[in-house]
């Protein structure tokens, strides 16, 4: 079956009033009307505007269809999501207990408010109301690096969507202690069940997805599960070797830099990484720093070390 997609079928927005509906839906009936219009397809217009209206103009229908979510278009392959329930009838076997006047509604209609296959019994005494799951919801979470490496606790006030009985779209703000798990990376999805969208008619709540980006570190580069951490050194550090502390995210390490160090070279700190299984590494990139030459000796000593040391850094190249 197609989905239909009533806010375009009465060319209103998402979040249009009752009254908004009501407008457009007077509107386009008088415009579409079979008795009345010269319109082609008028008659078919005018039942694709009567179930719009039939199901935005019910606050709890509406609701229902606005769980679906607005990425559907008109028109797209569609089925009812799995739990979706619909089973309250009134006098006659009408959805709601309203009673369509003998009206025909599409298959999409049908499948979604309808009571086929509810199991209710004769005069549909048995029936358990409608019910629908609610909406699961994504809400973008940046932690710090320190906070992926080791875990802890925050607390969110969070802005999310919710309908009232008019229709009417607000927010409201909400409050949450969130756990984040040590070793938690961009891009991974930290899951609150049923913190999401409310259930219609005591139907479970939906999800809330917590969607998680590390923010940029001013001493550390993230990779995956990776840190990259630049090592700067002397020359005479480089040149000779030496034991000097790094700084990790699990504290500070000694690390052995072997003589005649290469700027440039890595040198791994096996497991420094974030937390995993396996746990990522901490790789430490040397960098060789001159010291300035800003005074008489300190030029001398260069002088000196030009002189004596017979090095060449472009001995390499062709000649």
């Amino acid at each position: 079956m197609k989905y239909q997609d009533y806010y375009q079928i009465l060319g209103v927005n998402r979040d249009a009033s009752a009254e908004d509906i009501k407008k457009a839906y007077r509107r386009l009936a008088r415009k579409y009307h079979p008795d009345v219009s010269k319109e082609a397809g008028a008659e078919e217009r005018f039942k694709e505007v009567a179930e719009a209206y039939e199901v935005l103009r019910d606050p709890e229908k509406r609701a229902a269809y606005d769980q679906l979510g607005s990425n559907w278009r008109a028109g797209q392959e569609f089925r009812p999501p799995p739990g979706w329930q619909s089973s309250t009838r009134g006098p006659g076997g009408s959805p709601f207990g309203g009673g369509f006047g003998g009206r025909e509604f599409s298959d999409f209609f049908e499948s979604l408010f309808s009571n086929l296959g509810s199991g209710a019994g004769p005069g549909f005494g048995g029936a358990r109301g409608f019910q629908s799951p609610g909406q699961s919801q994504t809400v973008a979470l940046e932690i710090t690096l320190e906070e992926a490496y080791h875990g802890g606790h925050r607390s969110l006030q969070l802005q999310l969507p919710e309908r009232d009985a008019s229709g009417r779209t607000s927010t409201r703000t909400r409050t949450l202690n969130v756990k984040i798990p040590a070793g938690v990376t961009t891009g991974q999805k930290i899951r609150l069940a049923g913190q999401g969208g409310a259930g219609l008619g005591g139907g479970p709540s939906g999800d809330l997805y917590l969607d998680v980006t590390i923010q940029p570190h001013p001493l550390y580069q993230l990779k995956g599960r990776d840190i990259t951490l630049e090592v700067p050194l002397a020359p005479w550090e480089a040149a000779l070797g030496c034991k000097i502390d790094v700084p990790t995210l699990g504290g500070p390490v000694t690390l052995s830099i072997p003589a005649n160090a290469r700027n440039g070279q890595q040198l791994r700190l096996r497991g420094r990484g974030l937390p995993g299984q396996p746990p990522g590494d901490q790789f430490a990139v040397l960098r060789i720093v001159n010291p300035p030459a800003d005074t008489e000796a300190a030029r001398e000593l260069f002088q000196r070390m030009a002189r004596e040391l017979p090095f060449n850094p472009r001995l390499h190249w062709p000649r």
